[in-house]
């Protein structure tokens, strides 16, 4: 079988980002509170990260609190930056112990200067991990994402450094939060939904997208084994025709 570049085989997804959705109607159908099944939910987290790194993808995304998400009932959202915050404290010492790195995506600036302290020190103990990148997304928009690239690129501008011809899109794509790492090949979805919901709108143009109608805290290894196996399944054409597609593999 070909292998990438990177060893691993061209059917194992680089990085693969997940919207984890269902986490208030799995704990309703429970008749438990809503952040019952965000507590619920960190299960199907590490069930995903041991399935993956196994896998050997290099990247995982997980799209933890959305810009969006703000408009949420307080007492939700306070719980879930609670929950964030005691996550980060436990966690990060176990992704460091299996040499995985952590980063945090997002604009960081509403959230508690305690919770940022806290993402400053988990993402600073696991930095030396190079194993696997797990990024969560917090407080994270697509639509933001591409905004602040383009700020910082019109800033390059009115300073001299760039001229607007030069900006390609290549070269936006490098200013994105994610601008260091692959593209994801692919999106999971749980819940039931059939919307990526403002996440990574840029990052996800070629992505294979998959729904589950599983709630998050569901999720756990076997489906997300089945989840890469029907990644595996697919031919990827990227604008080509399946006989090119075909023609370059055999080359």
């Amino acid at each position: 079988m070909e292998k990438t570049k990177q060893g691993v085989s061209p059917t194992v997804p680089r990085h693969v980002a997940i919207i984890m959705d269902g986490n208030n109607r799995w704990a309703k159908k429970r008749l438990l509170p809503g952040v019952a099944g965000h507590k619920a939910g960190v299960d199907a987290v590490r069930a995903v990260i041991e399935v993956c790194a196994e896998a050997k993808v290099e990247v995982l995304t997980l799209f933890a609190f959305s810009s969006e998400n703000w408009q949420r009932p307080a007492e939700e959202v306070g719980a879930l930056m609670e929950l964030f915050f005691s996550a980060l404290r436990r966690e990060a010492k176990r992704l460091n112990d299996n040499n995985i790195s952590l980063r945090i995506i997002g604009d960081r600036s509403r959230f508690h200067p305690e919770l940022q302290a806290a993402m400053r020190e988990a993402e600073a103990l696991t930095a030396g991990a190079n194993r696997f990148i797990l990024q969560i997304a917090a407080n994270y928009g697509g639509q933001w994402d591409i905004a602040q690239a383009a700020q910082r690129l019109a800033r390059e501008v009115q300073a001299g450094h760039l001229r607007p011809e030069d900006i390609t899109p290549e070269l936006l794509q490098t200013c994105l939060a994610t601008g260091d790492l692959p593209l994801p090949d692919l999106c999971i979805r749980t819940g039931g939904e059939r919307r990526i919901s403002n996440f990574l709108l840029w990052q996800l143009a070629y992505a294979e997208l998959y729904f589950s109608d599983l709630f998050w805290p569901d999720f756990k290894h076997e489906a997300m084994r089945n989840a890469l196996a029907d990644f595996a399944s697919r031919q990827r054409r990227f604008g080509k025709t399946s006989e090119q597609v075909e023609a370059g593999a055999r080359a």
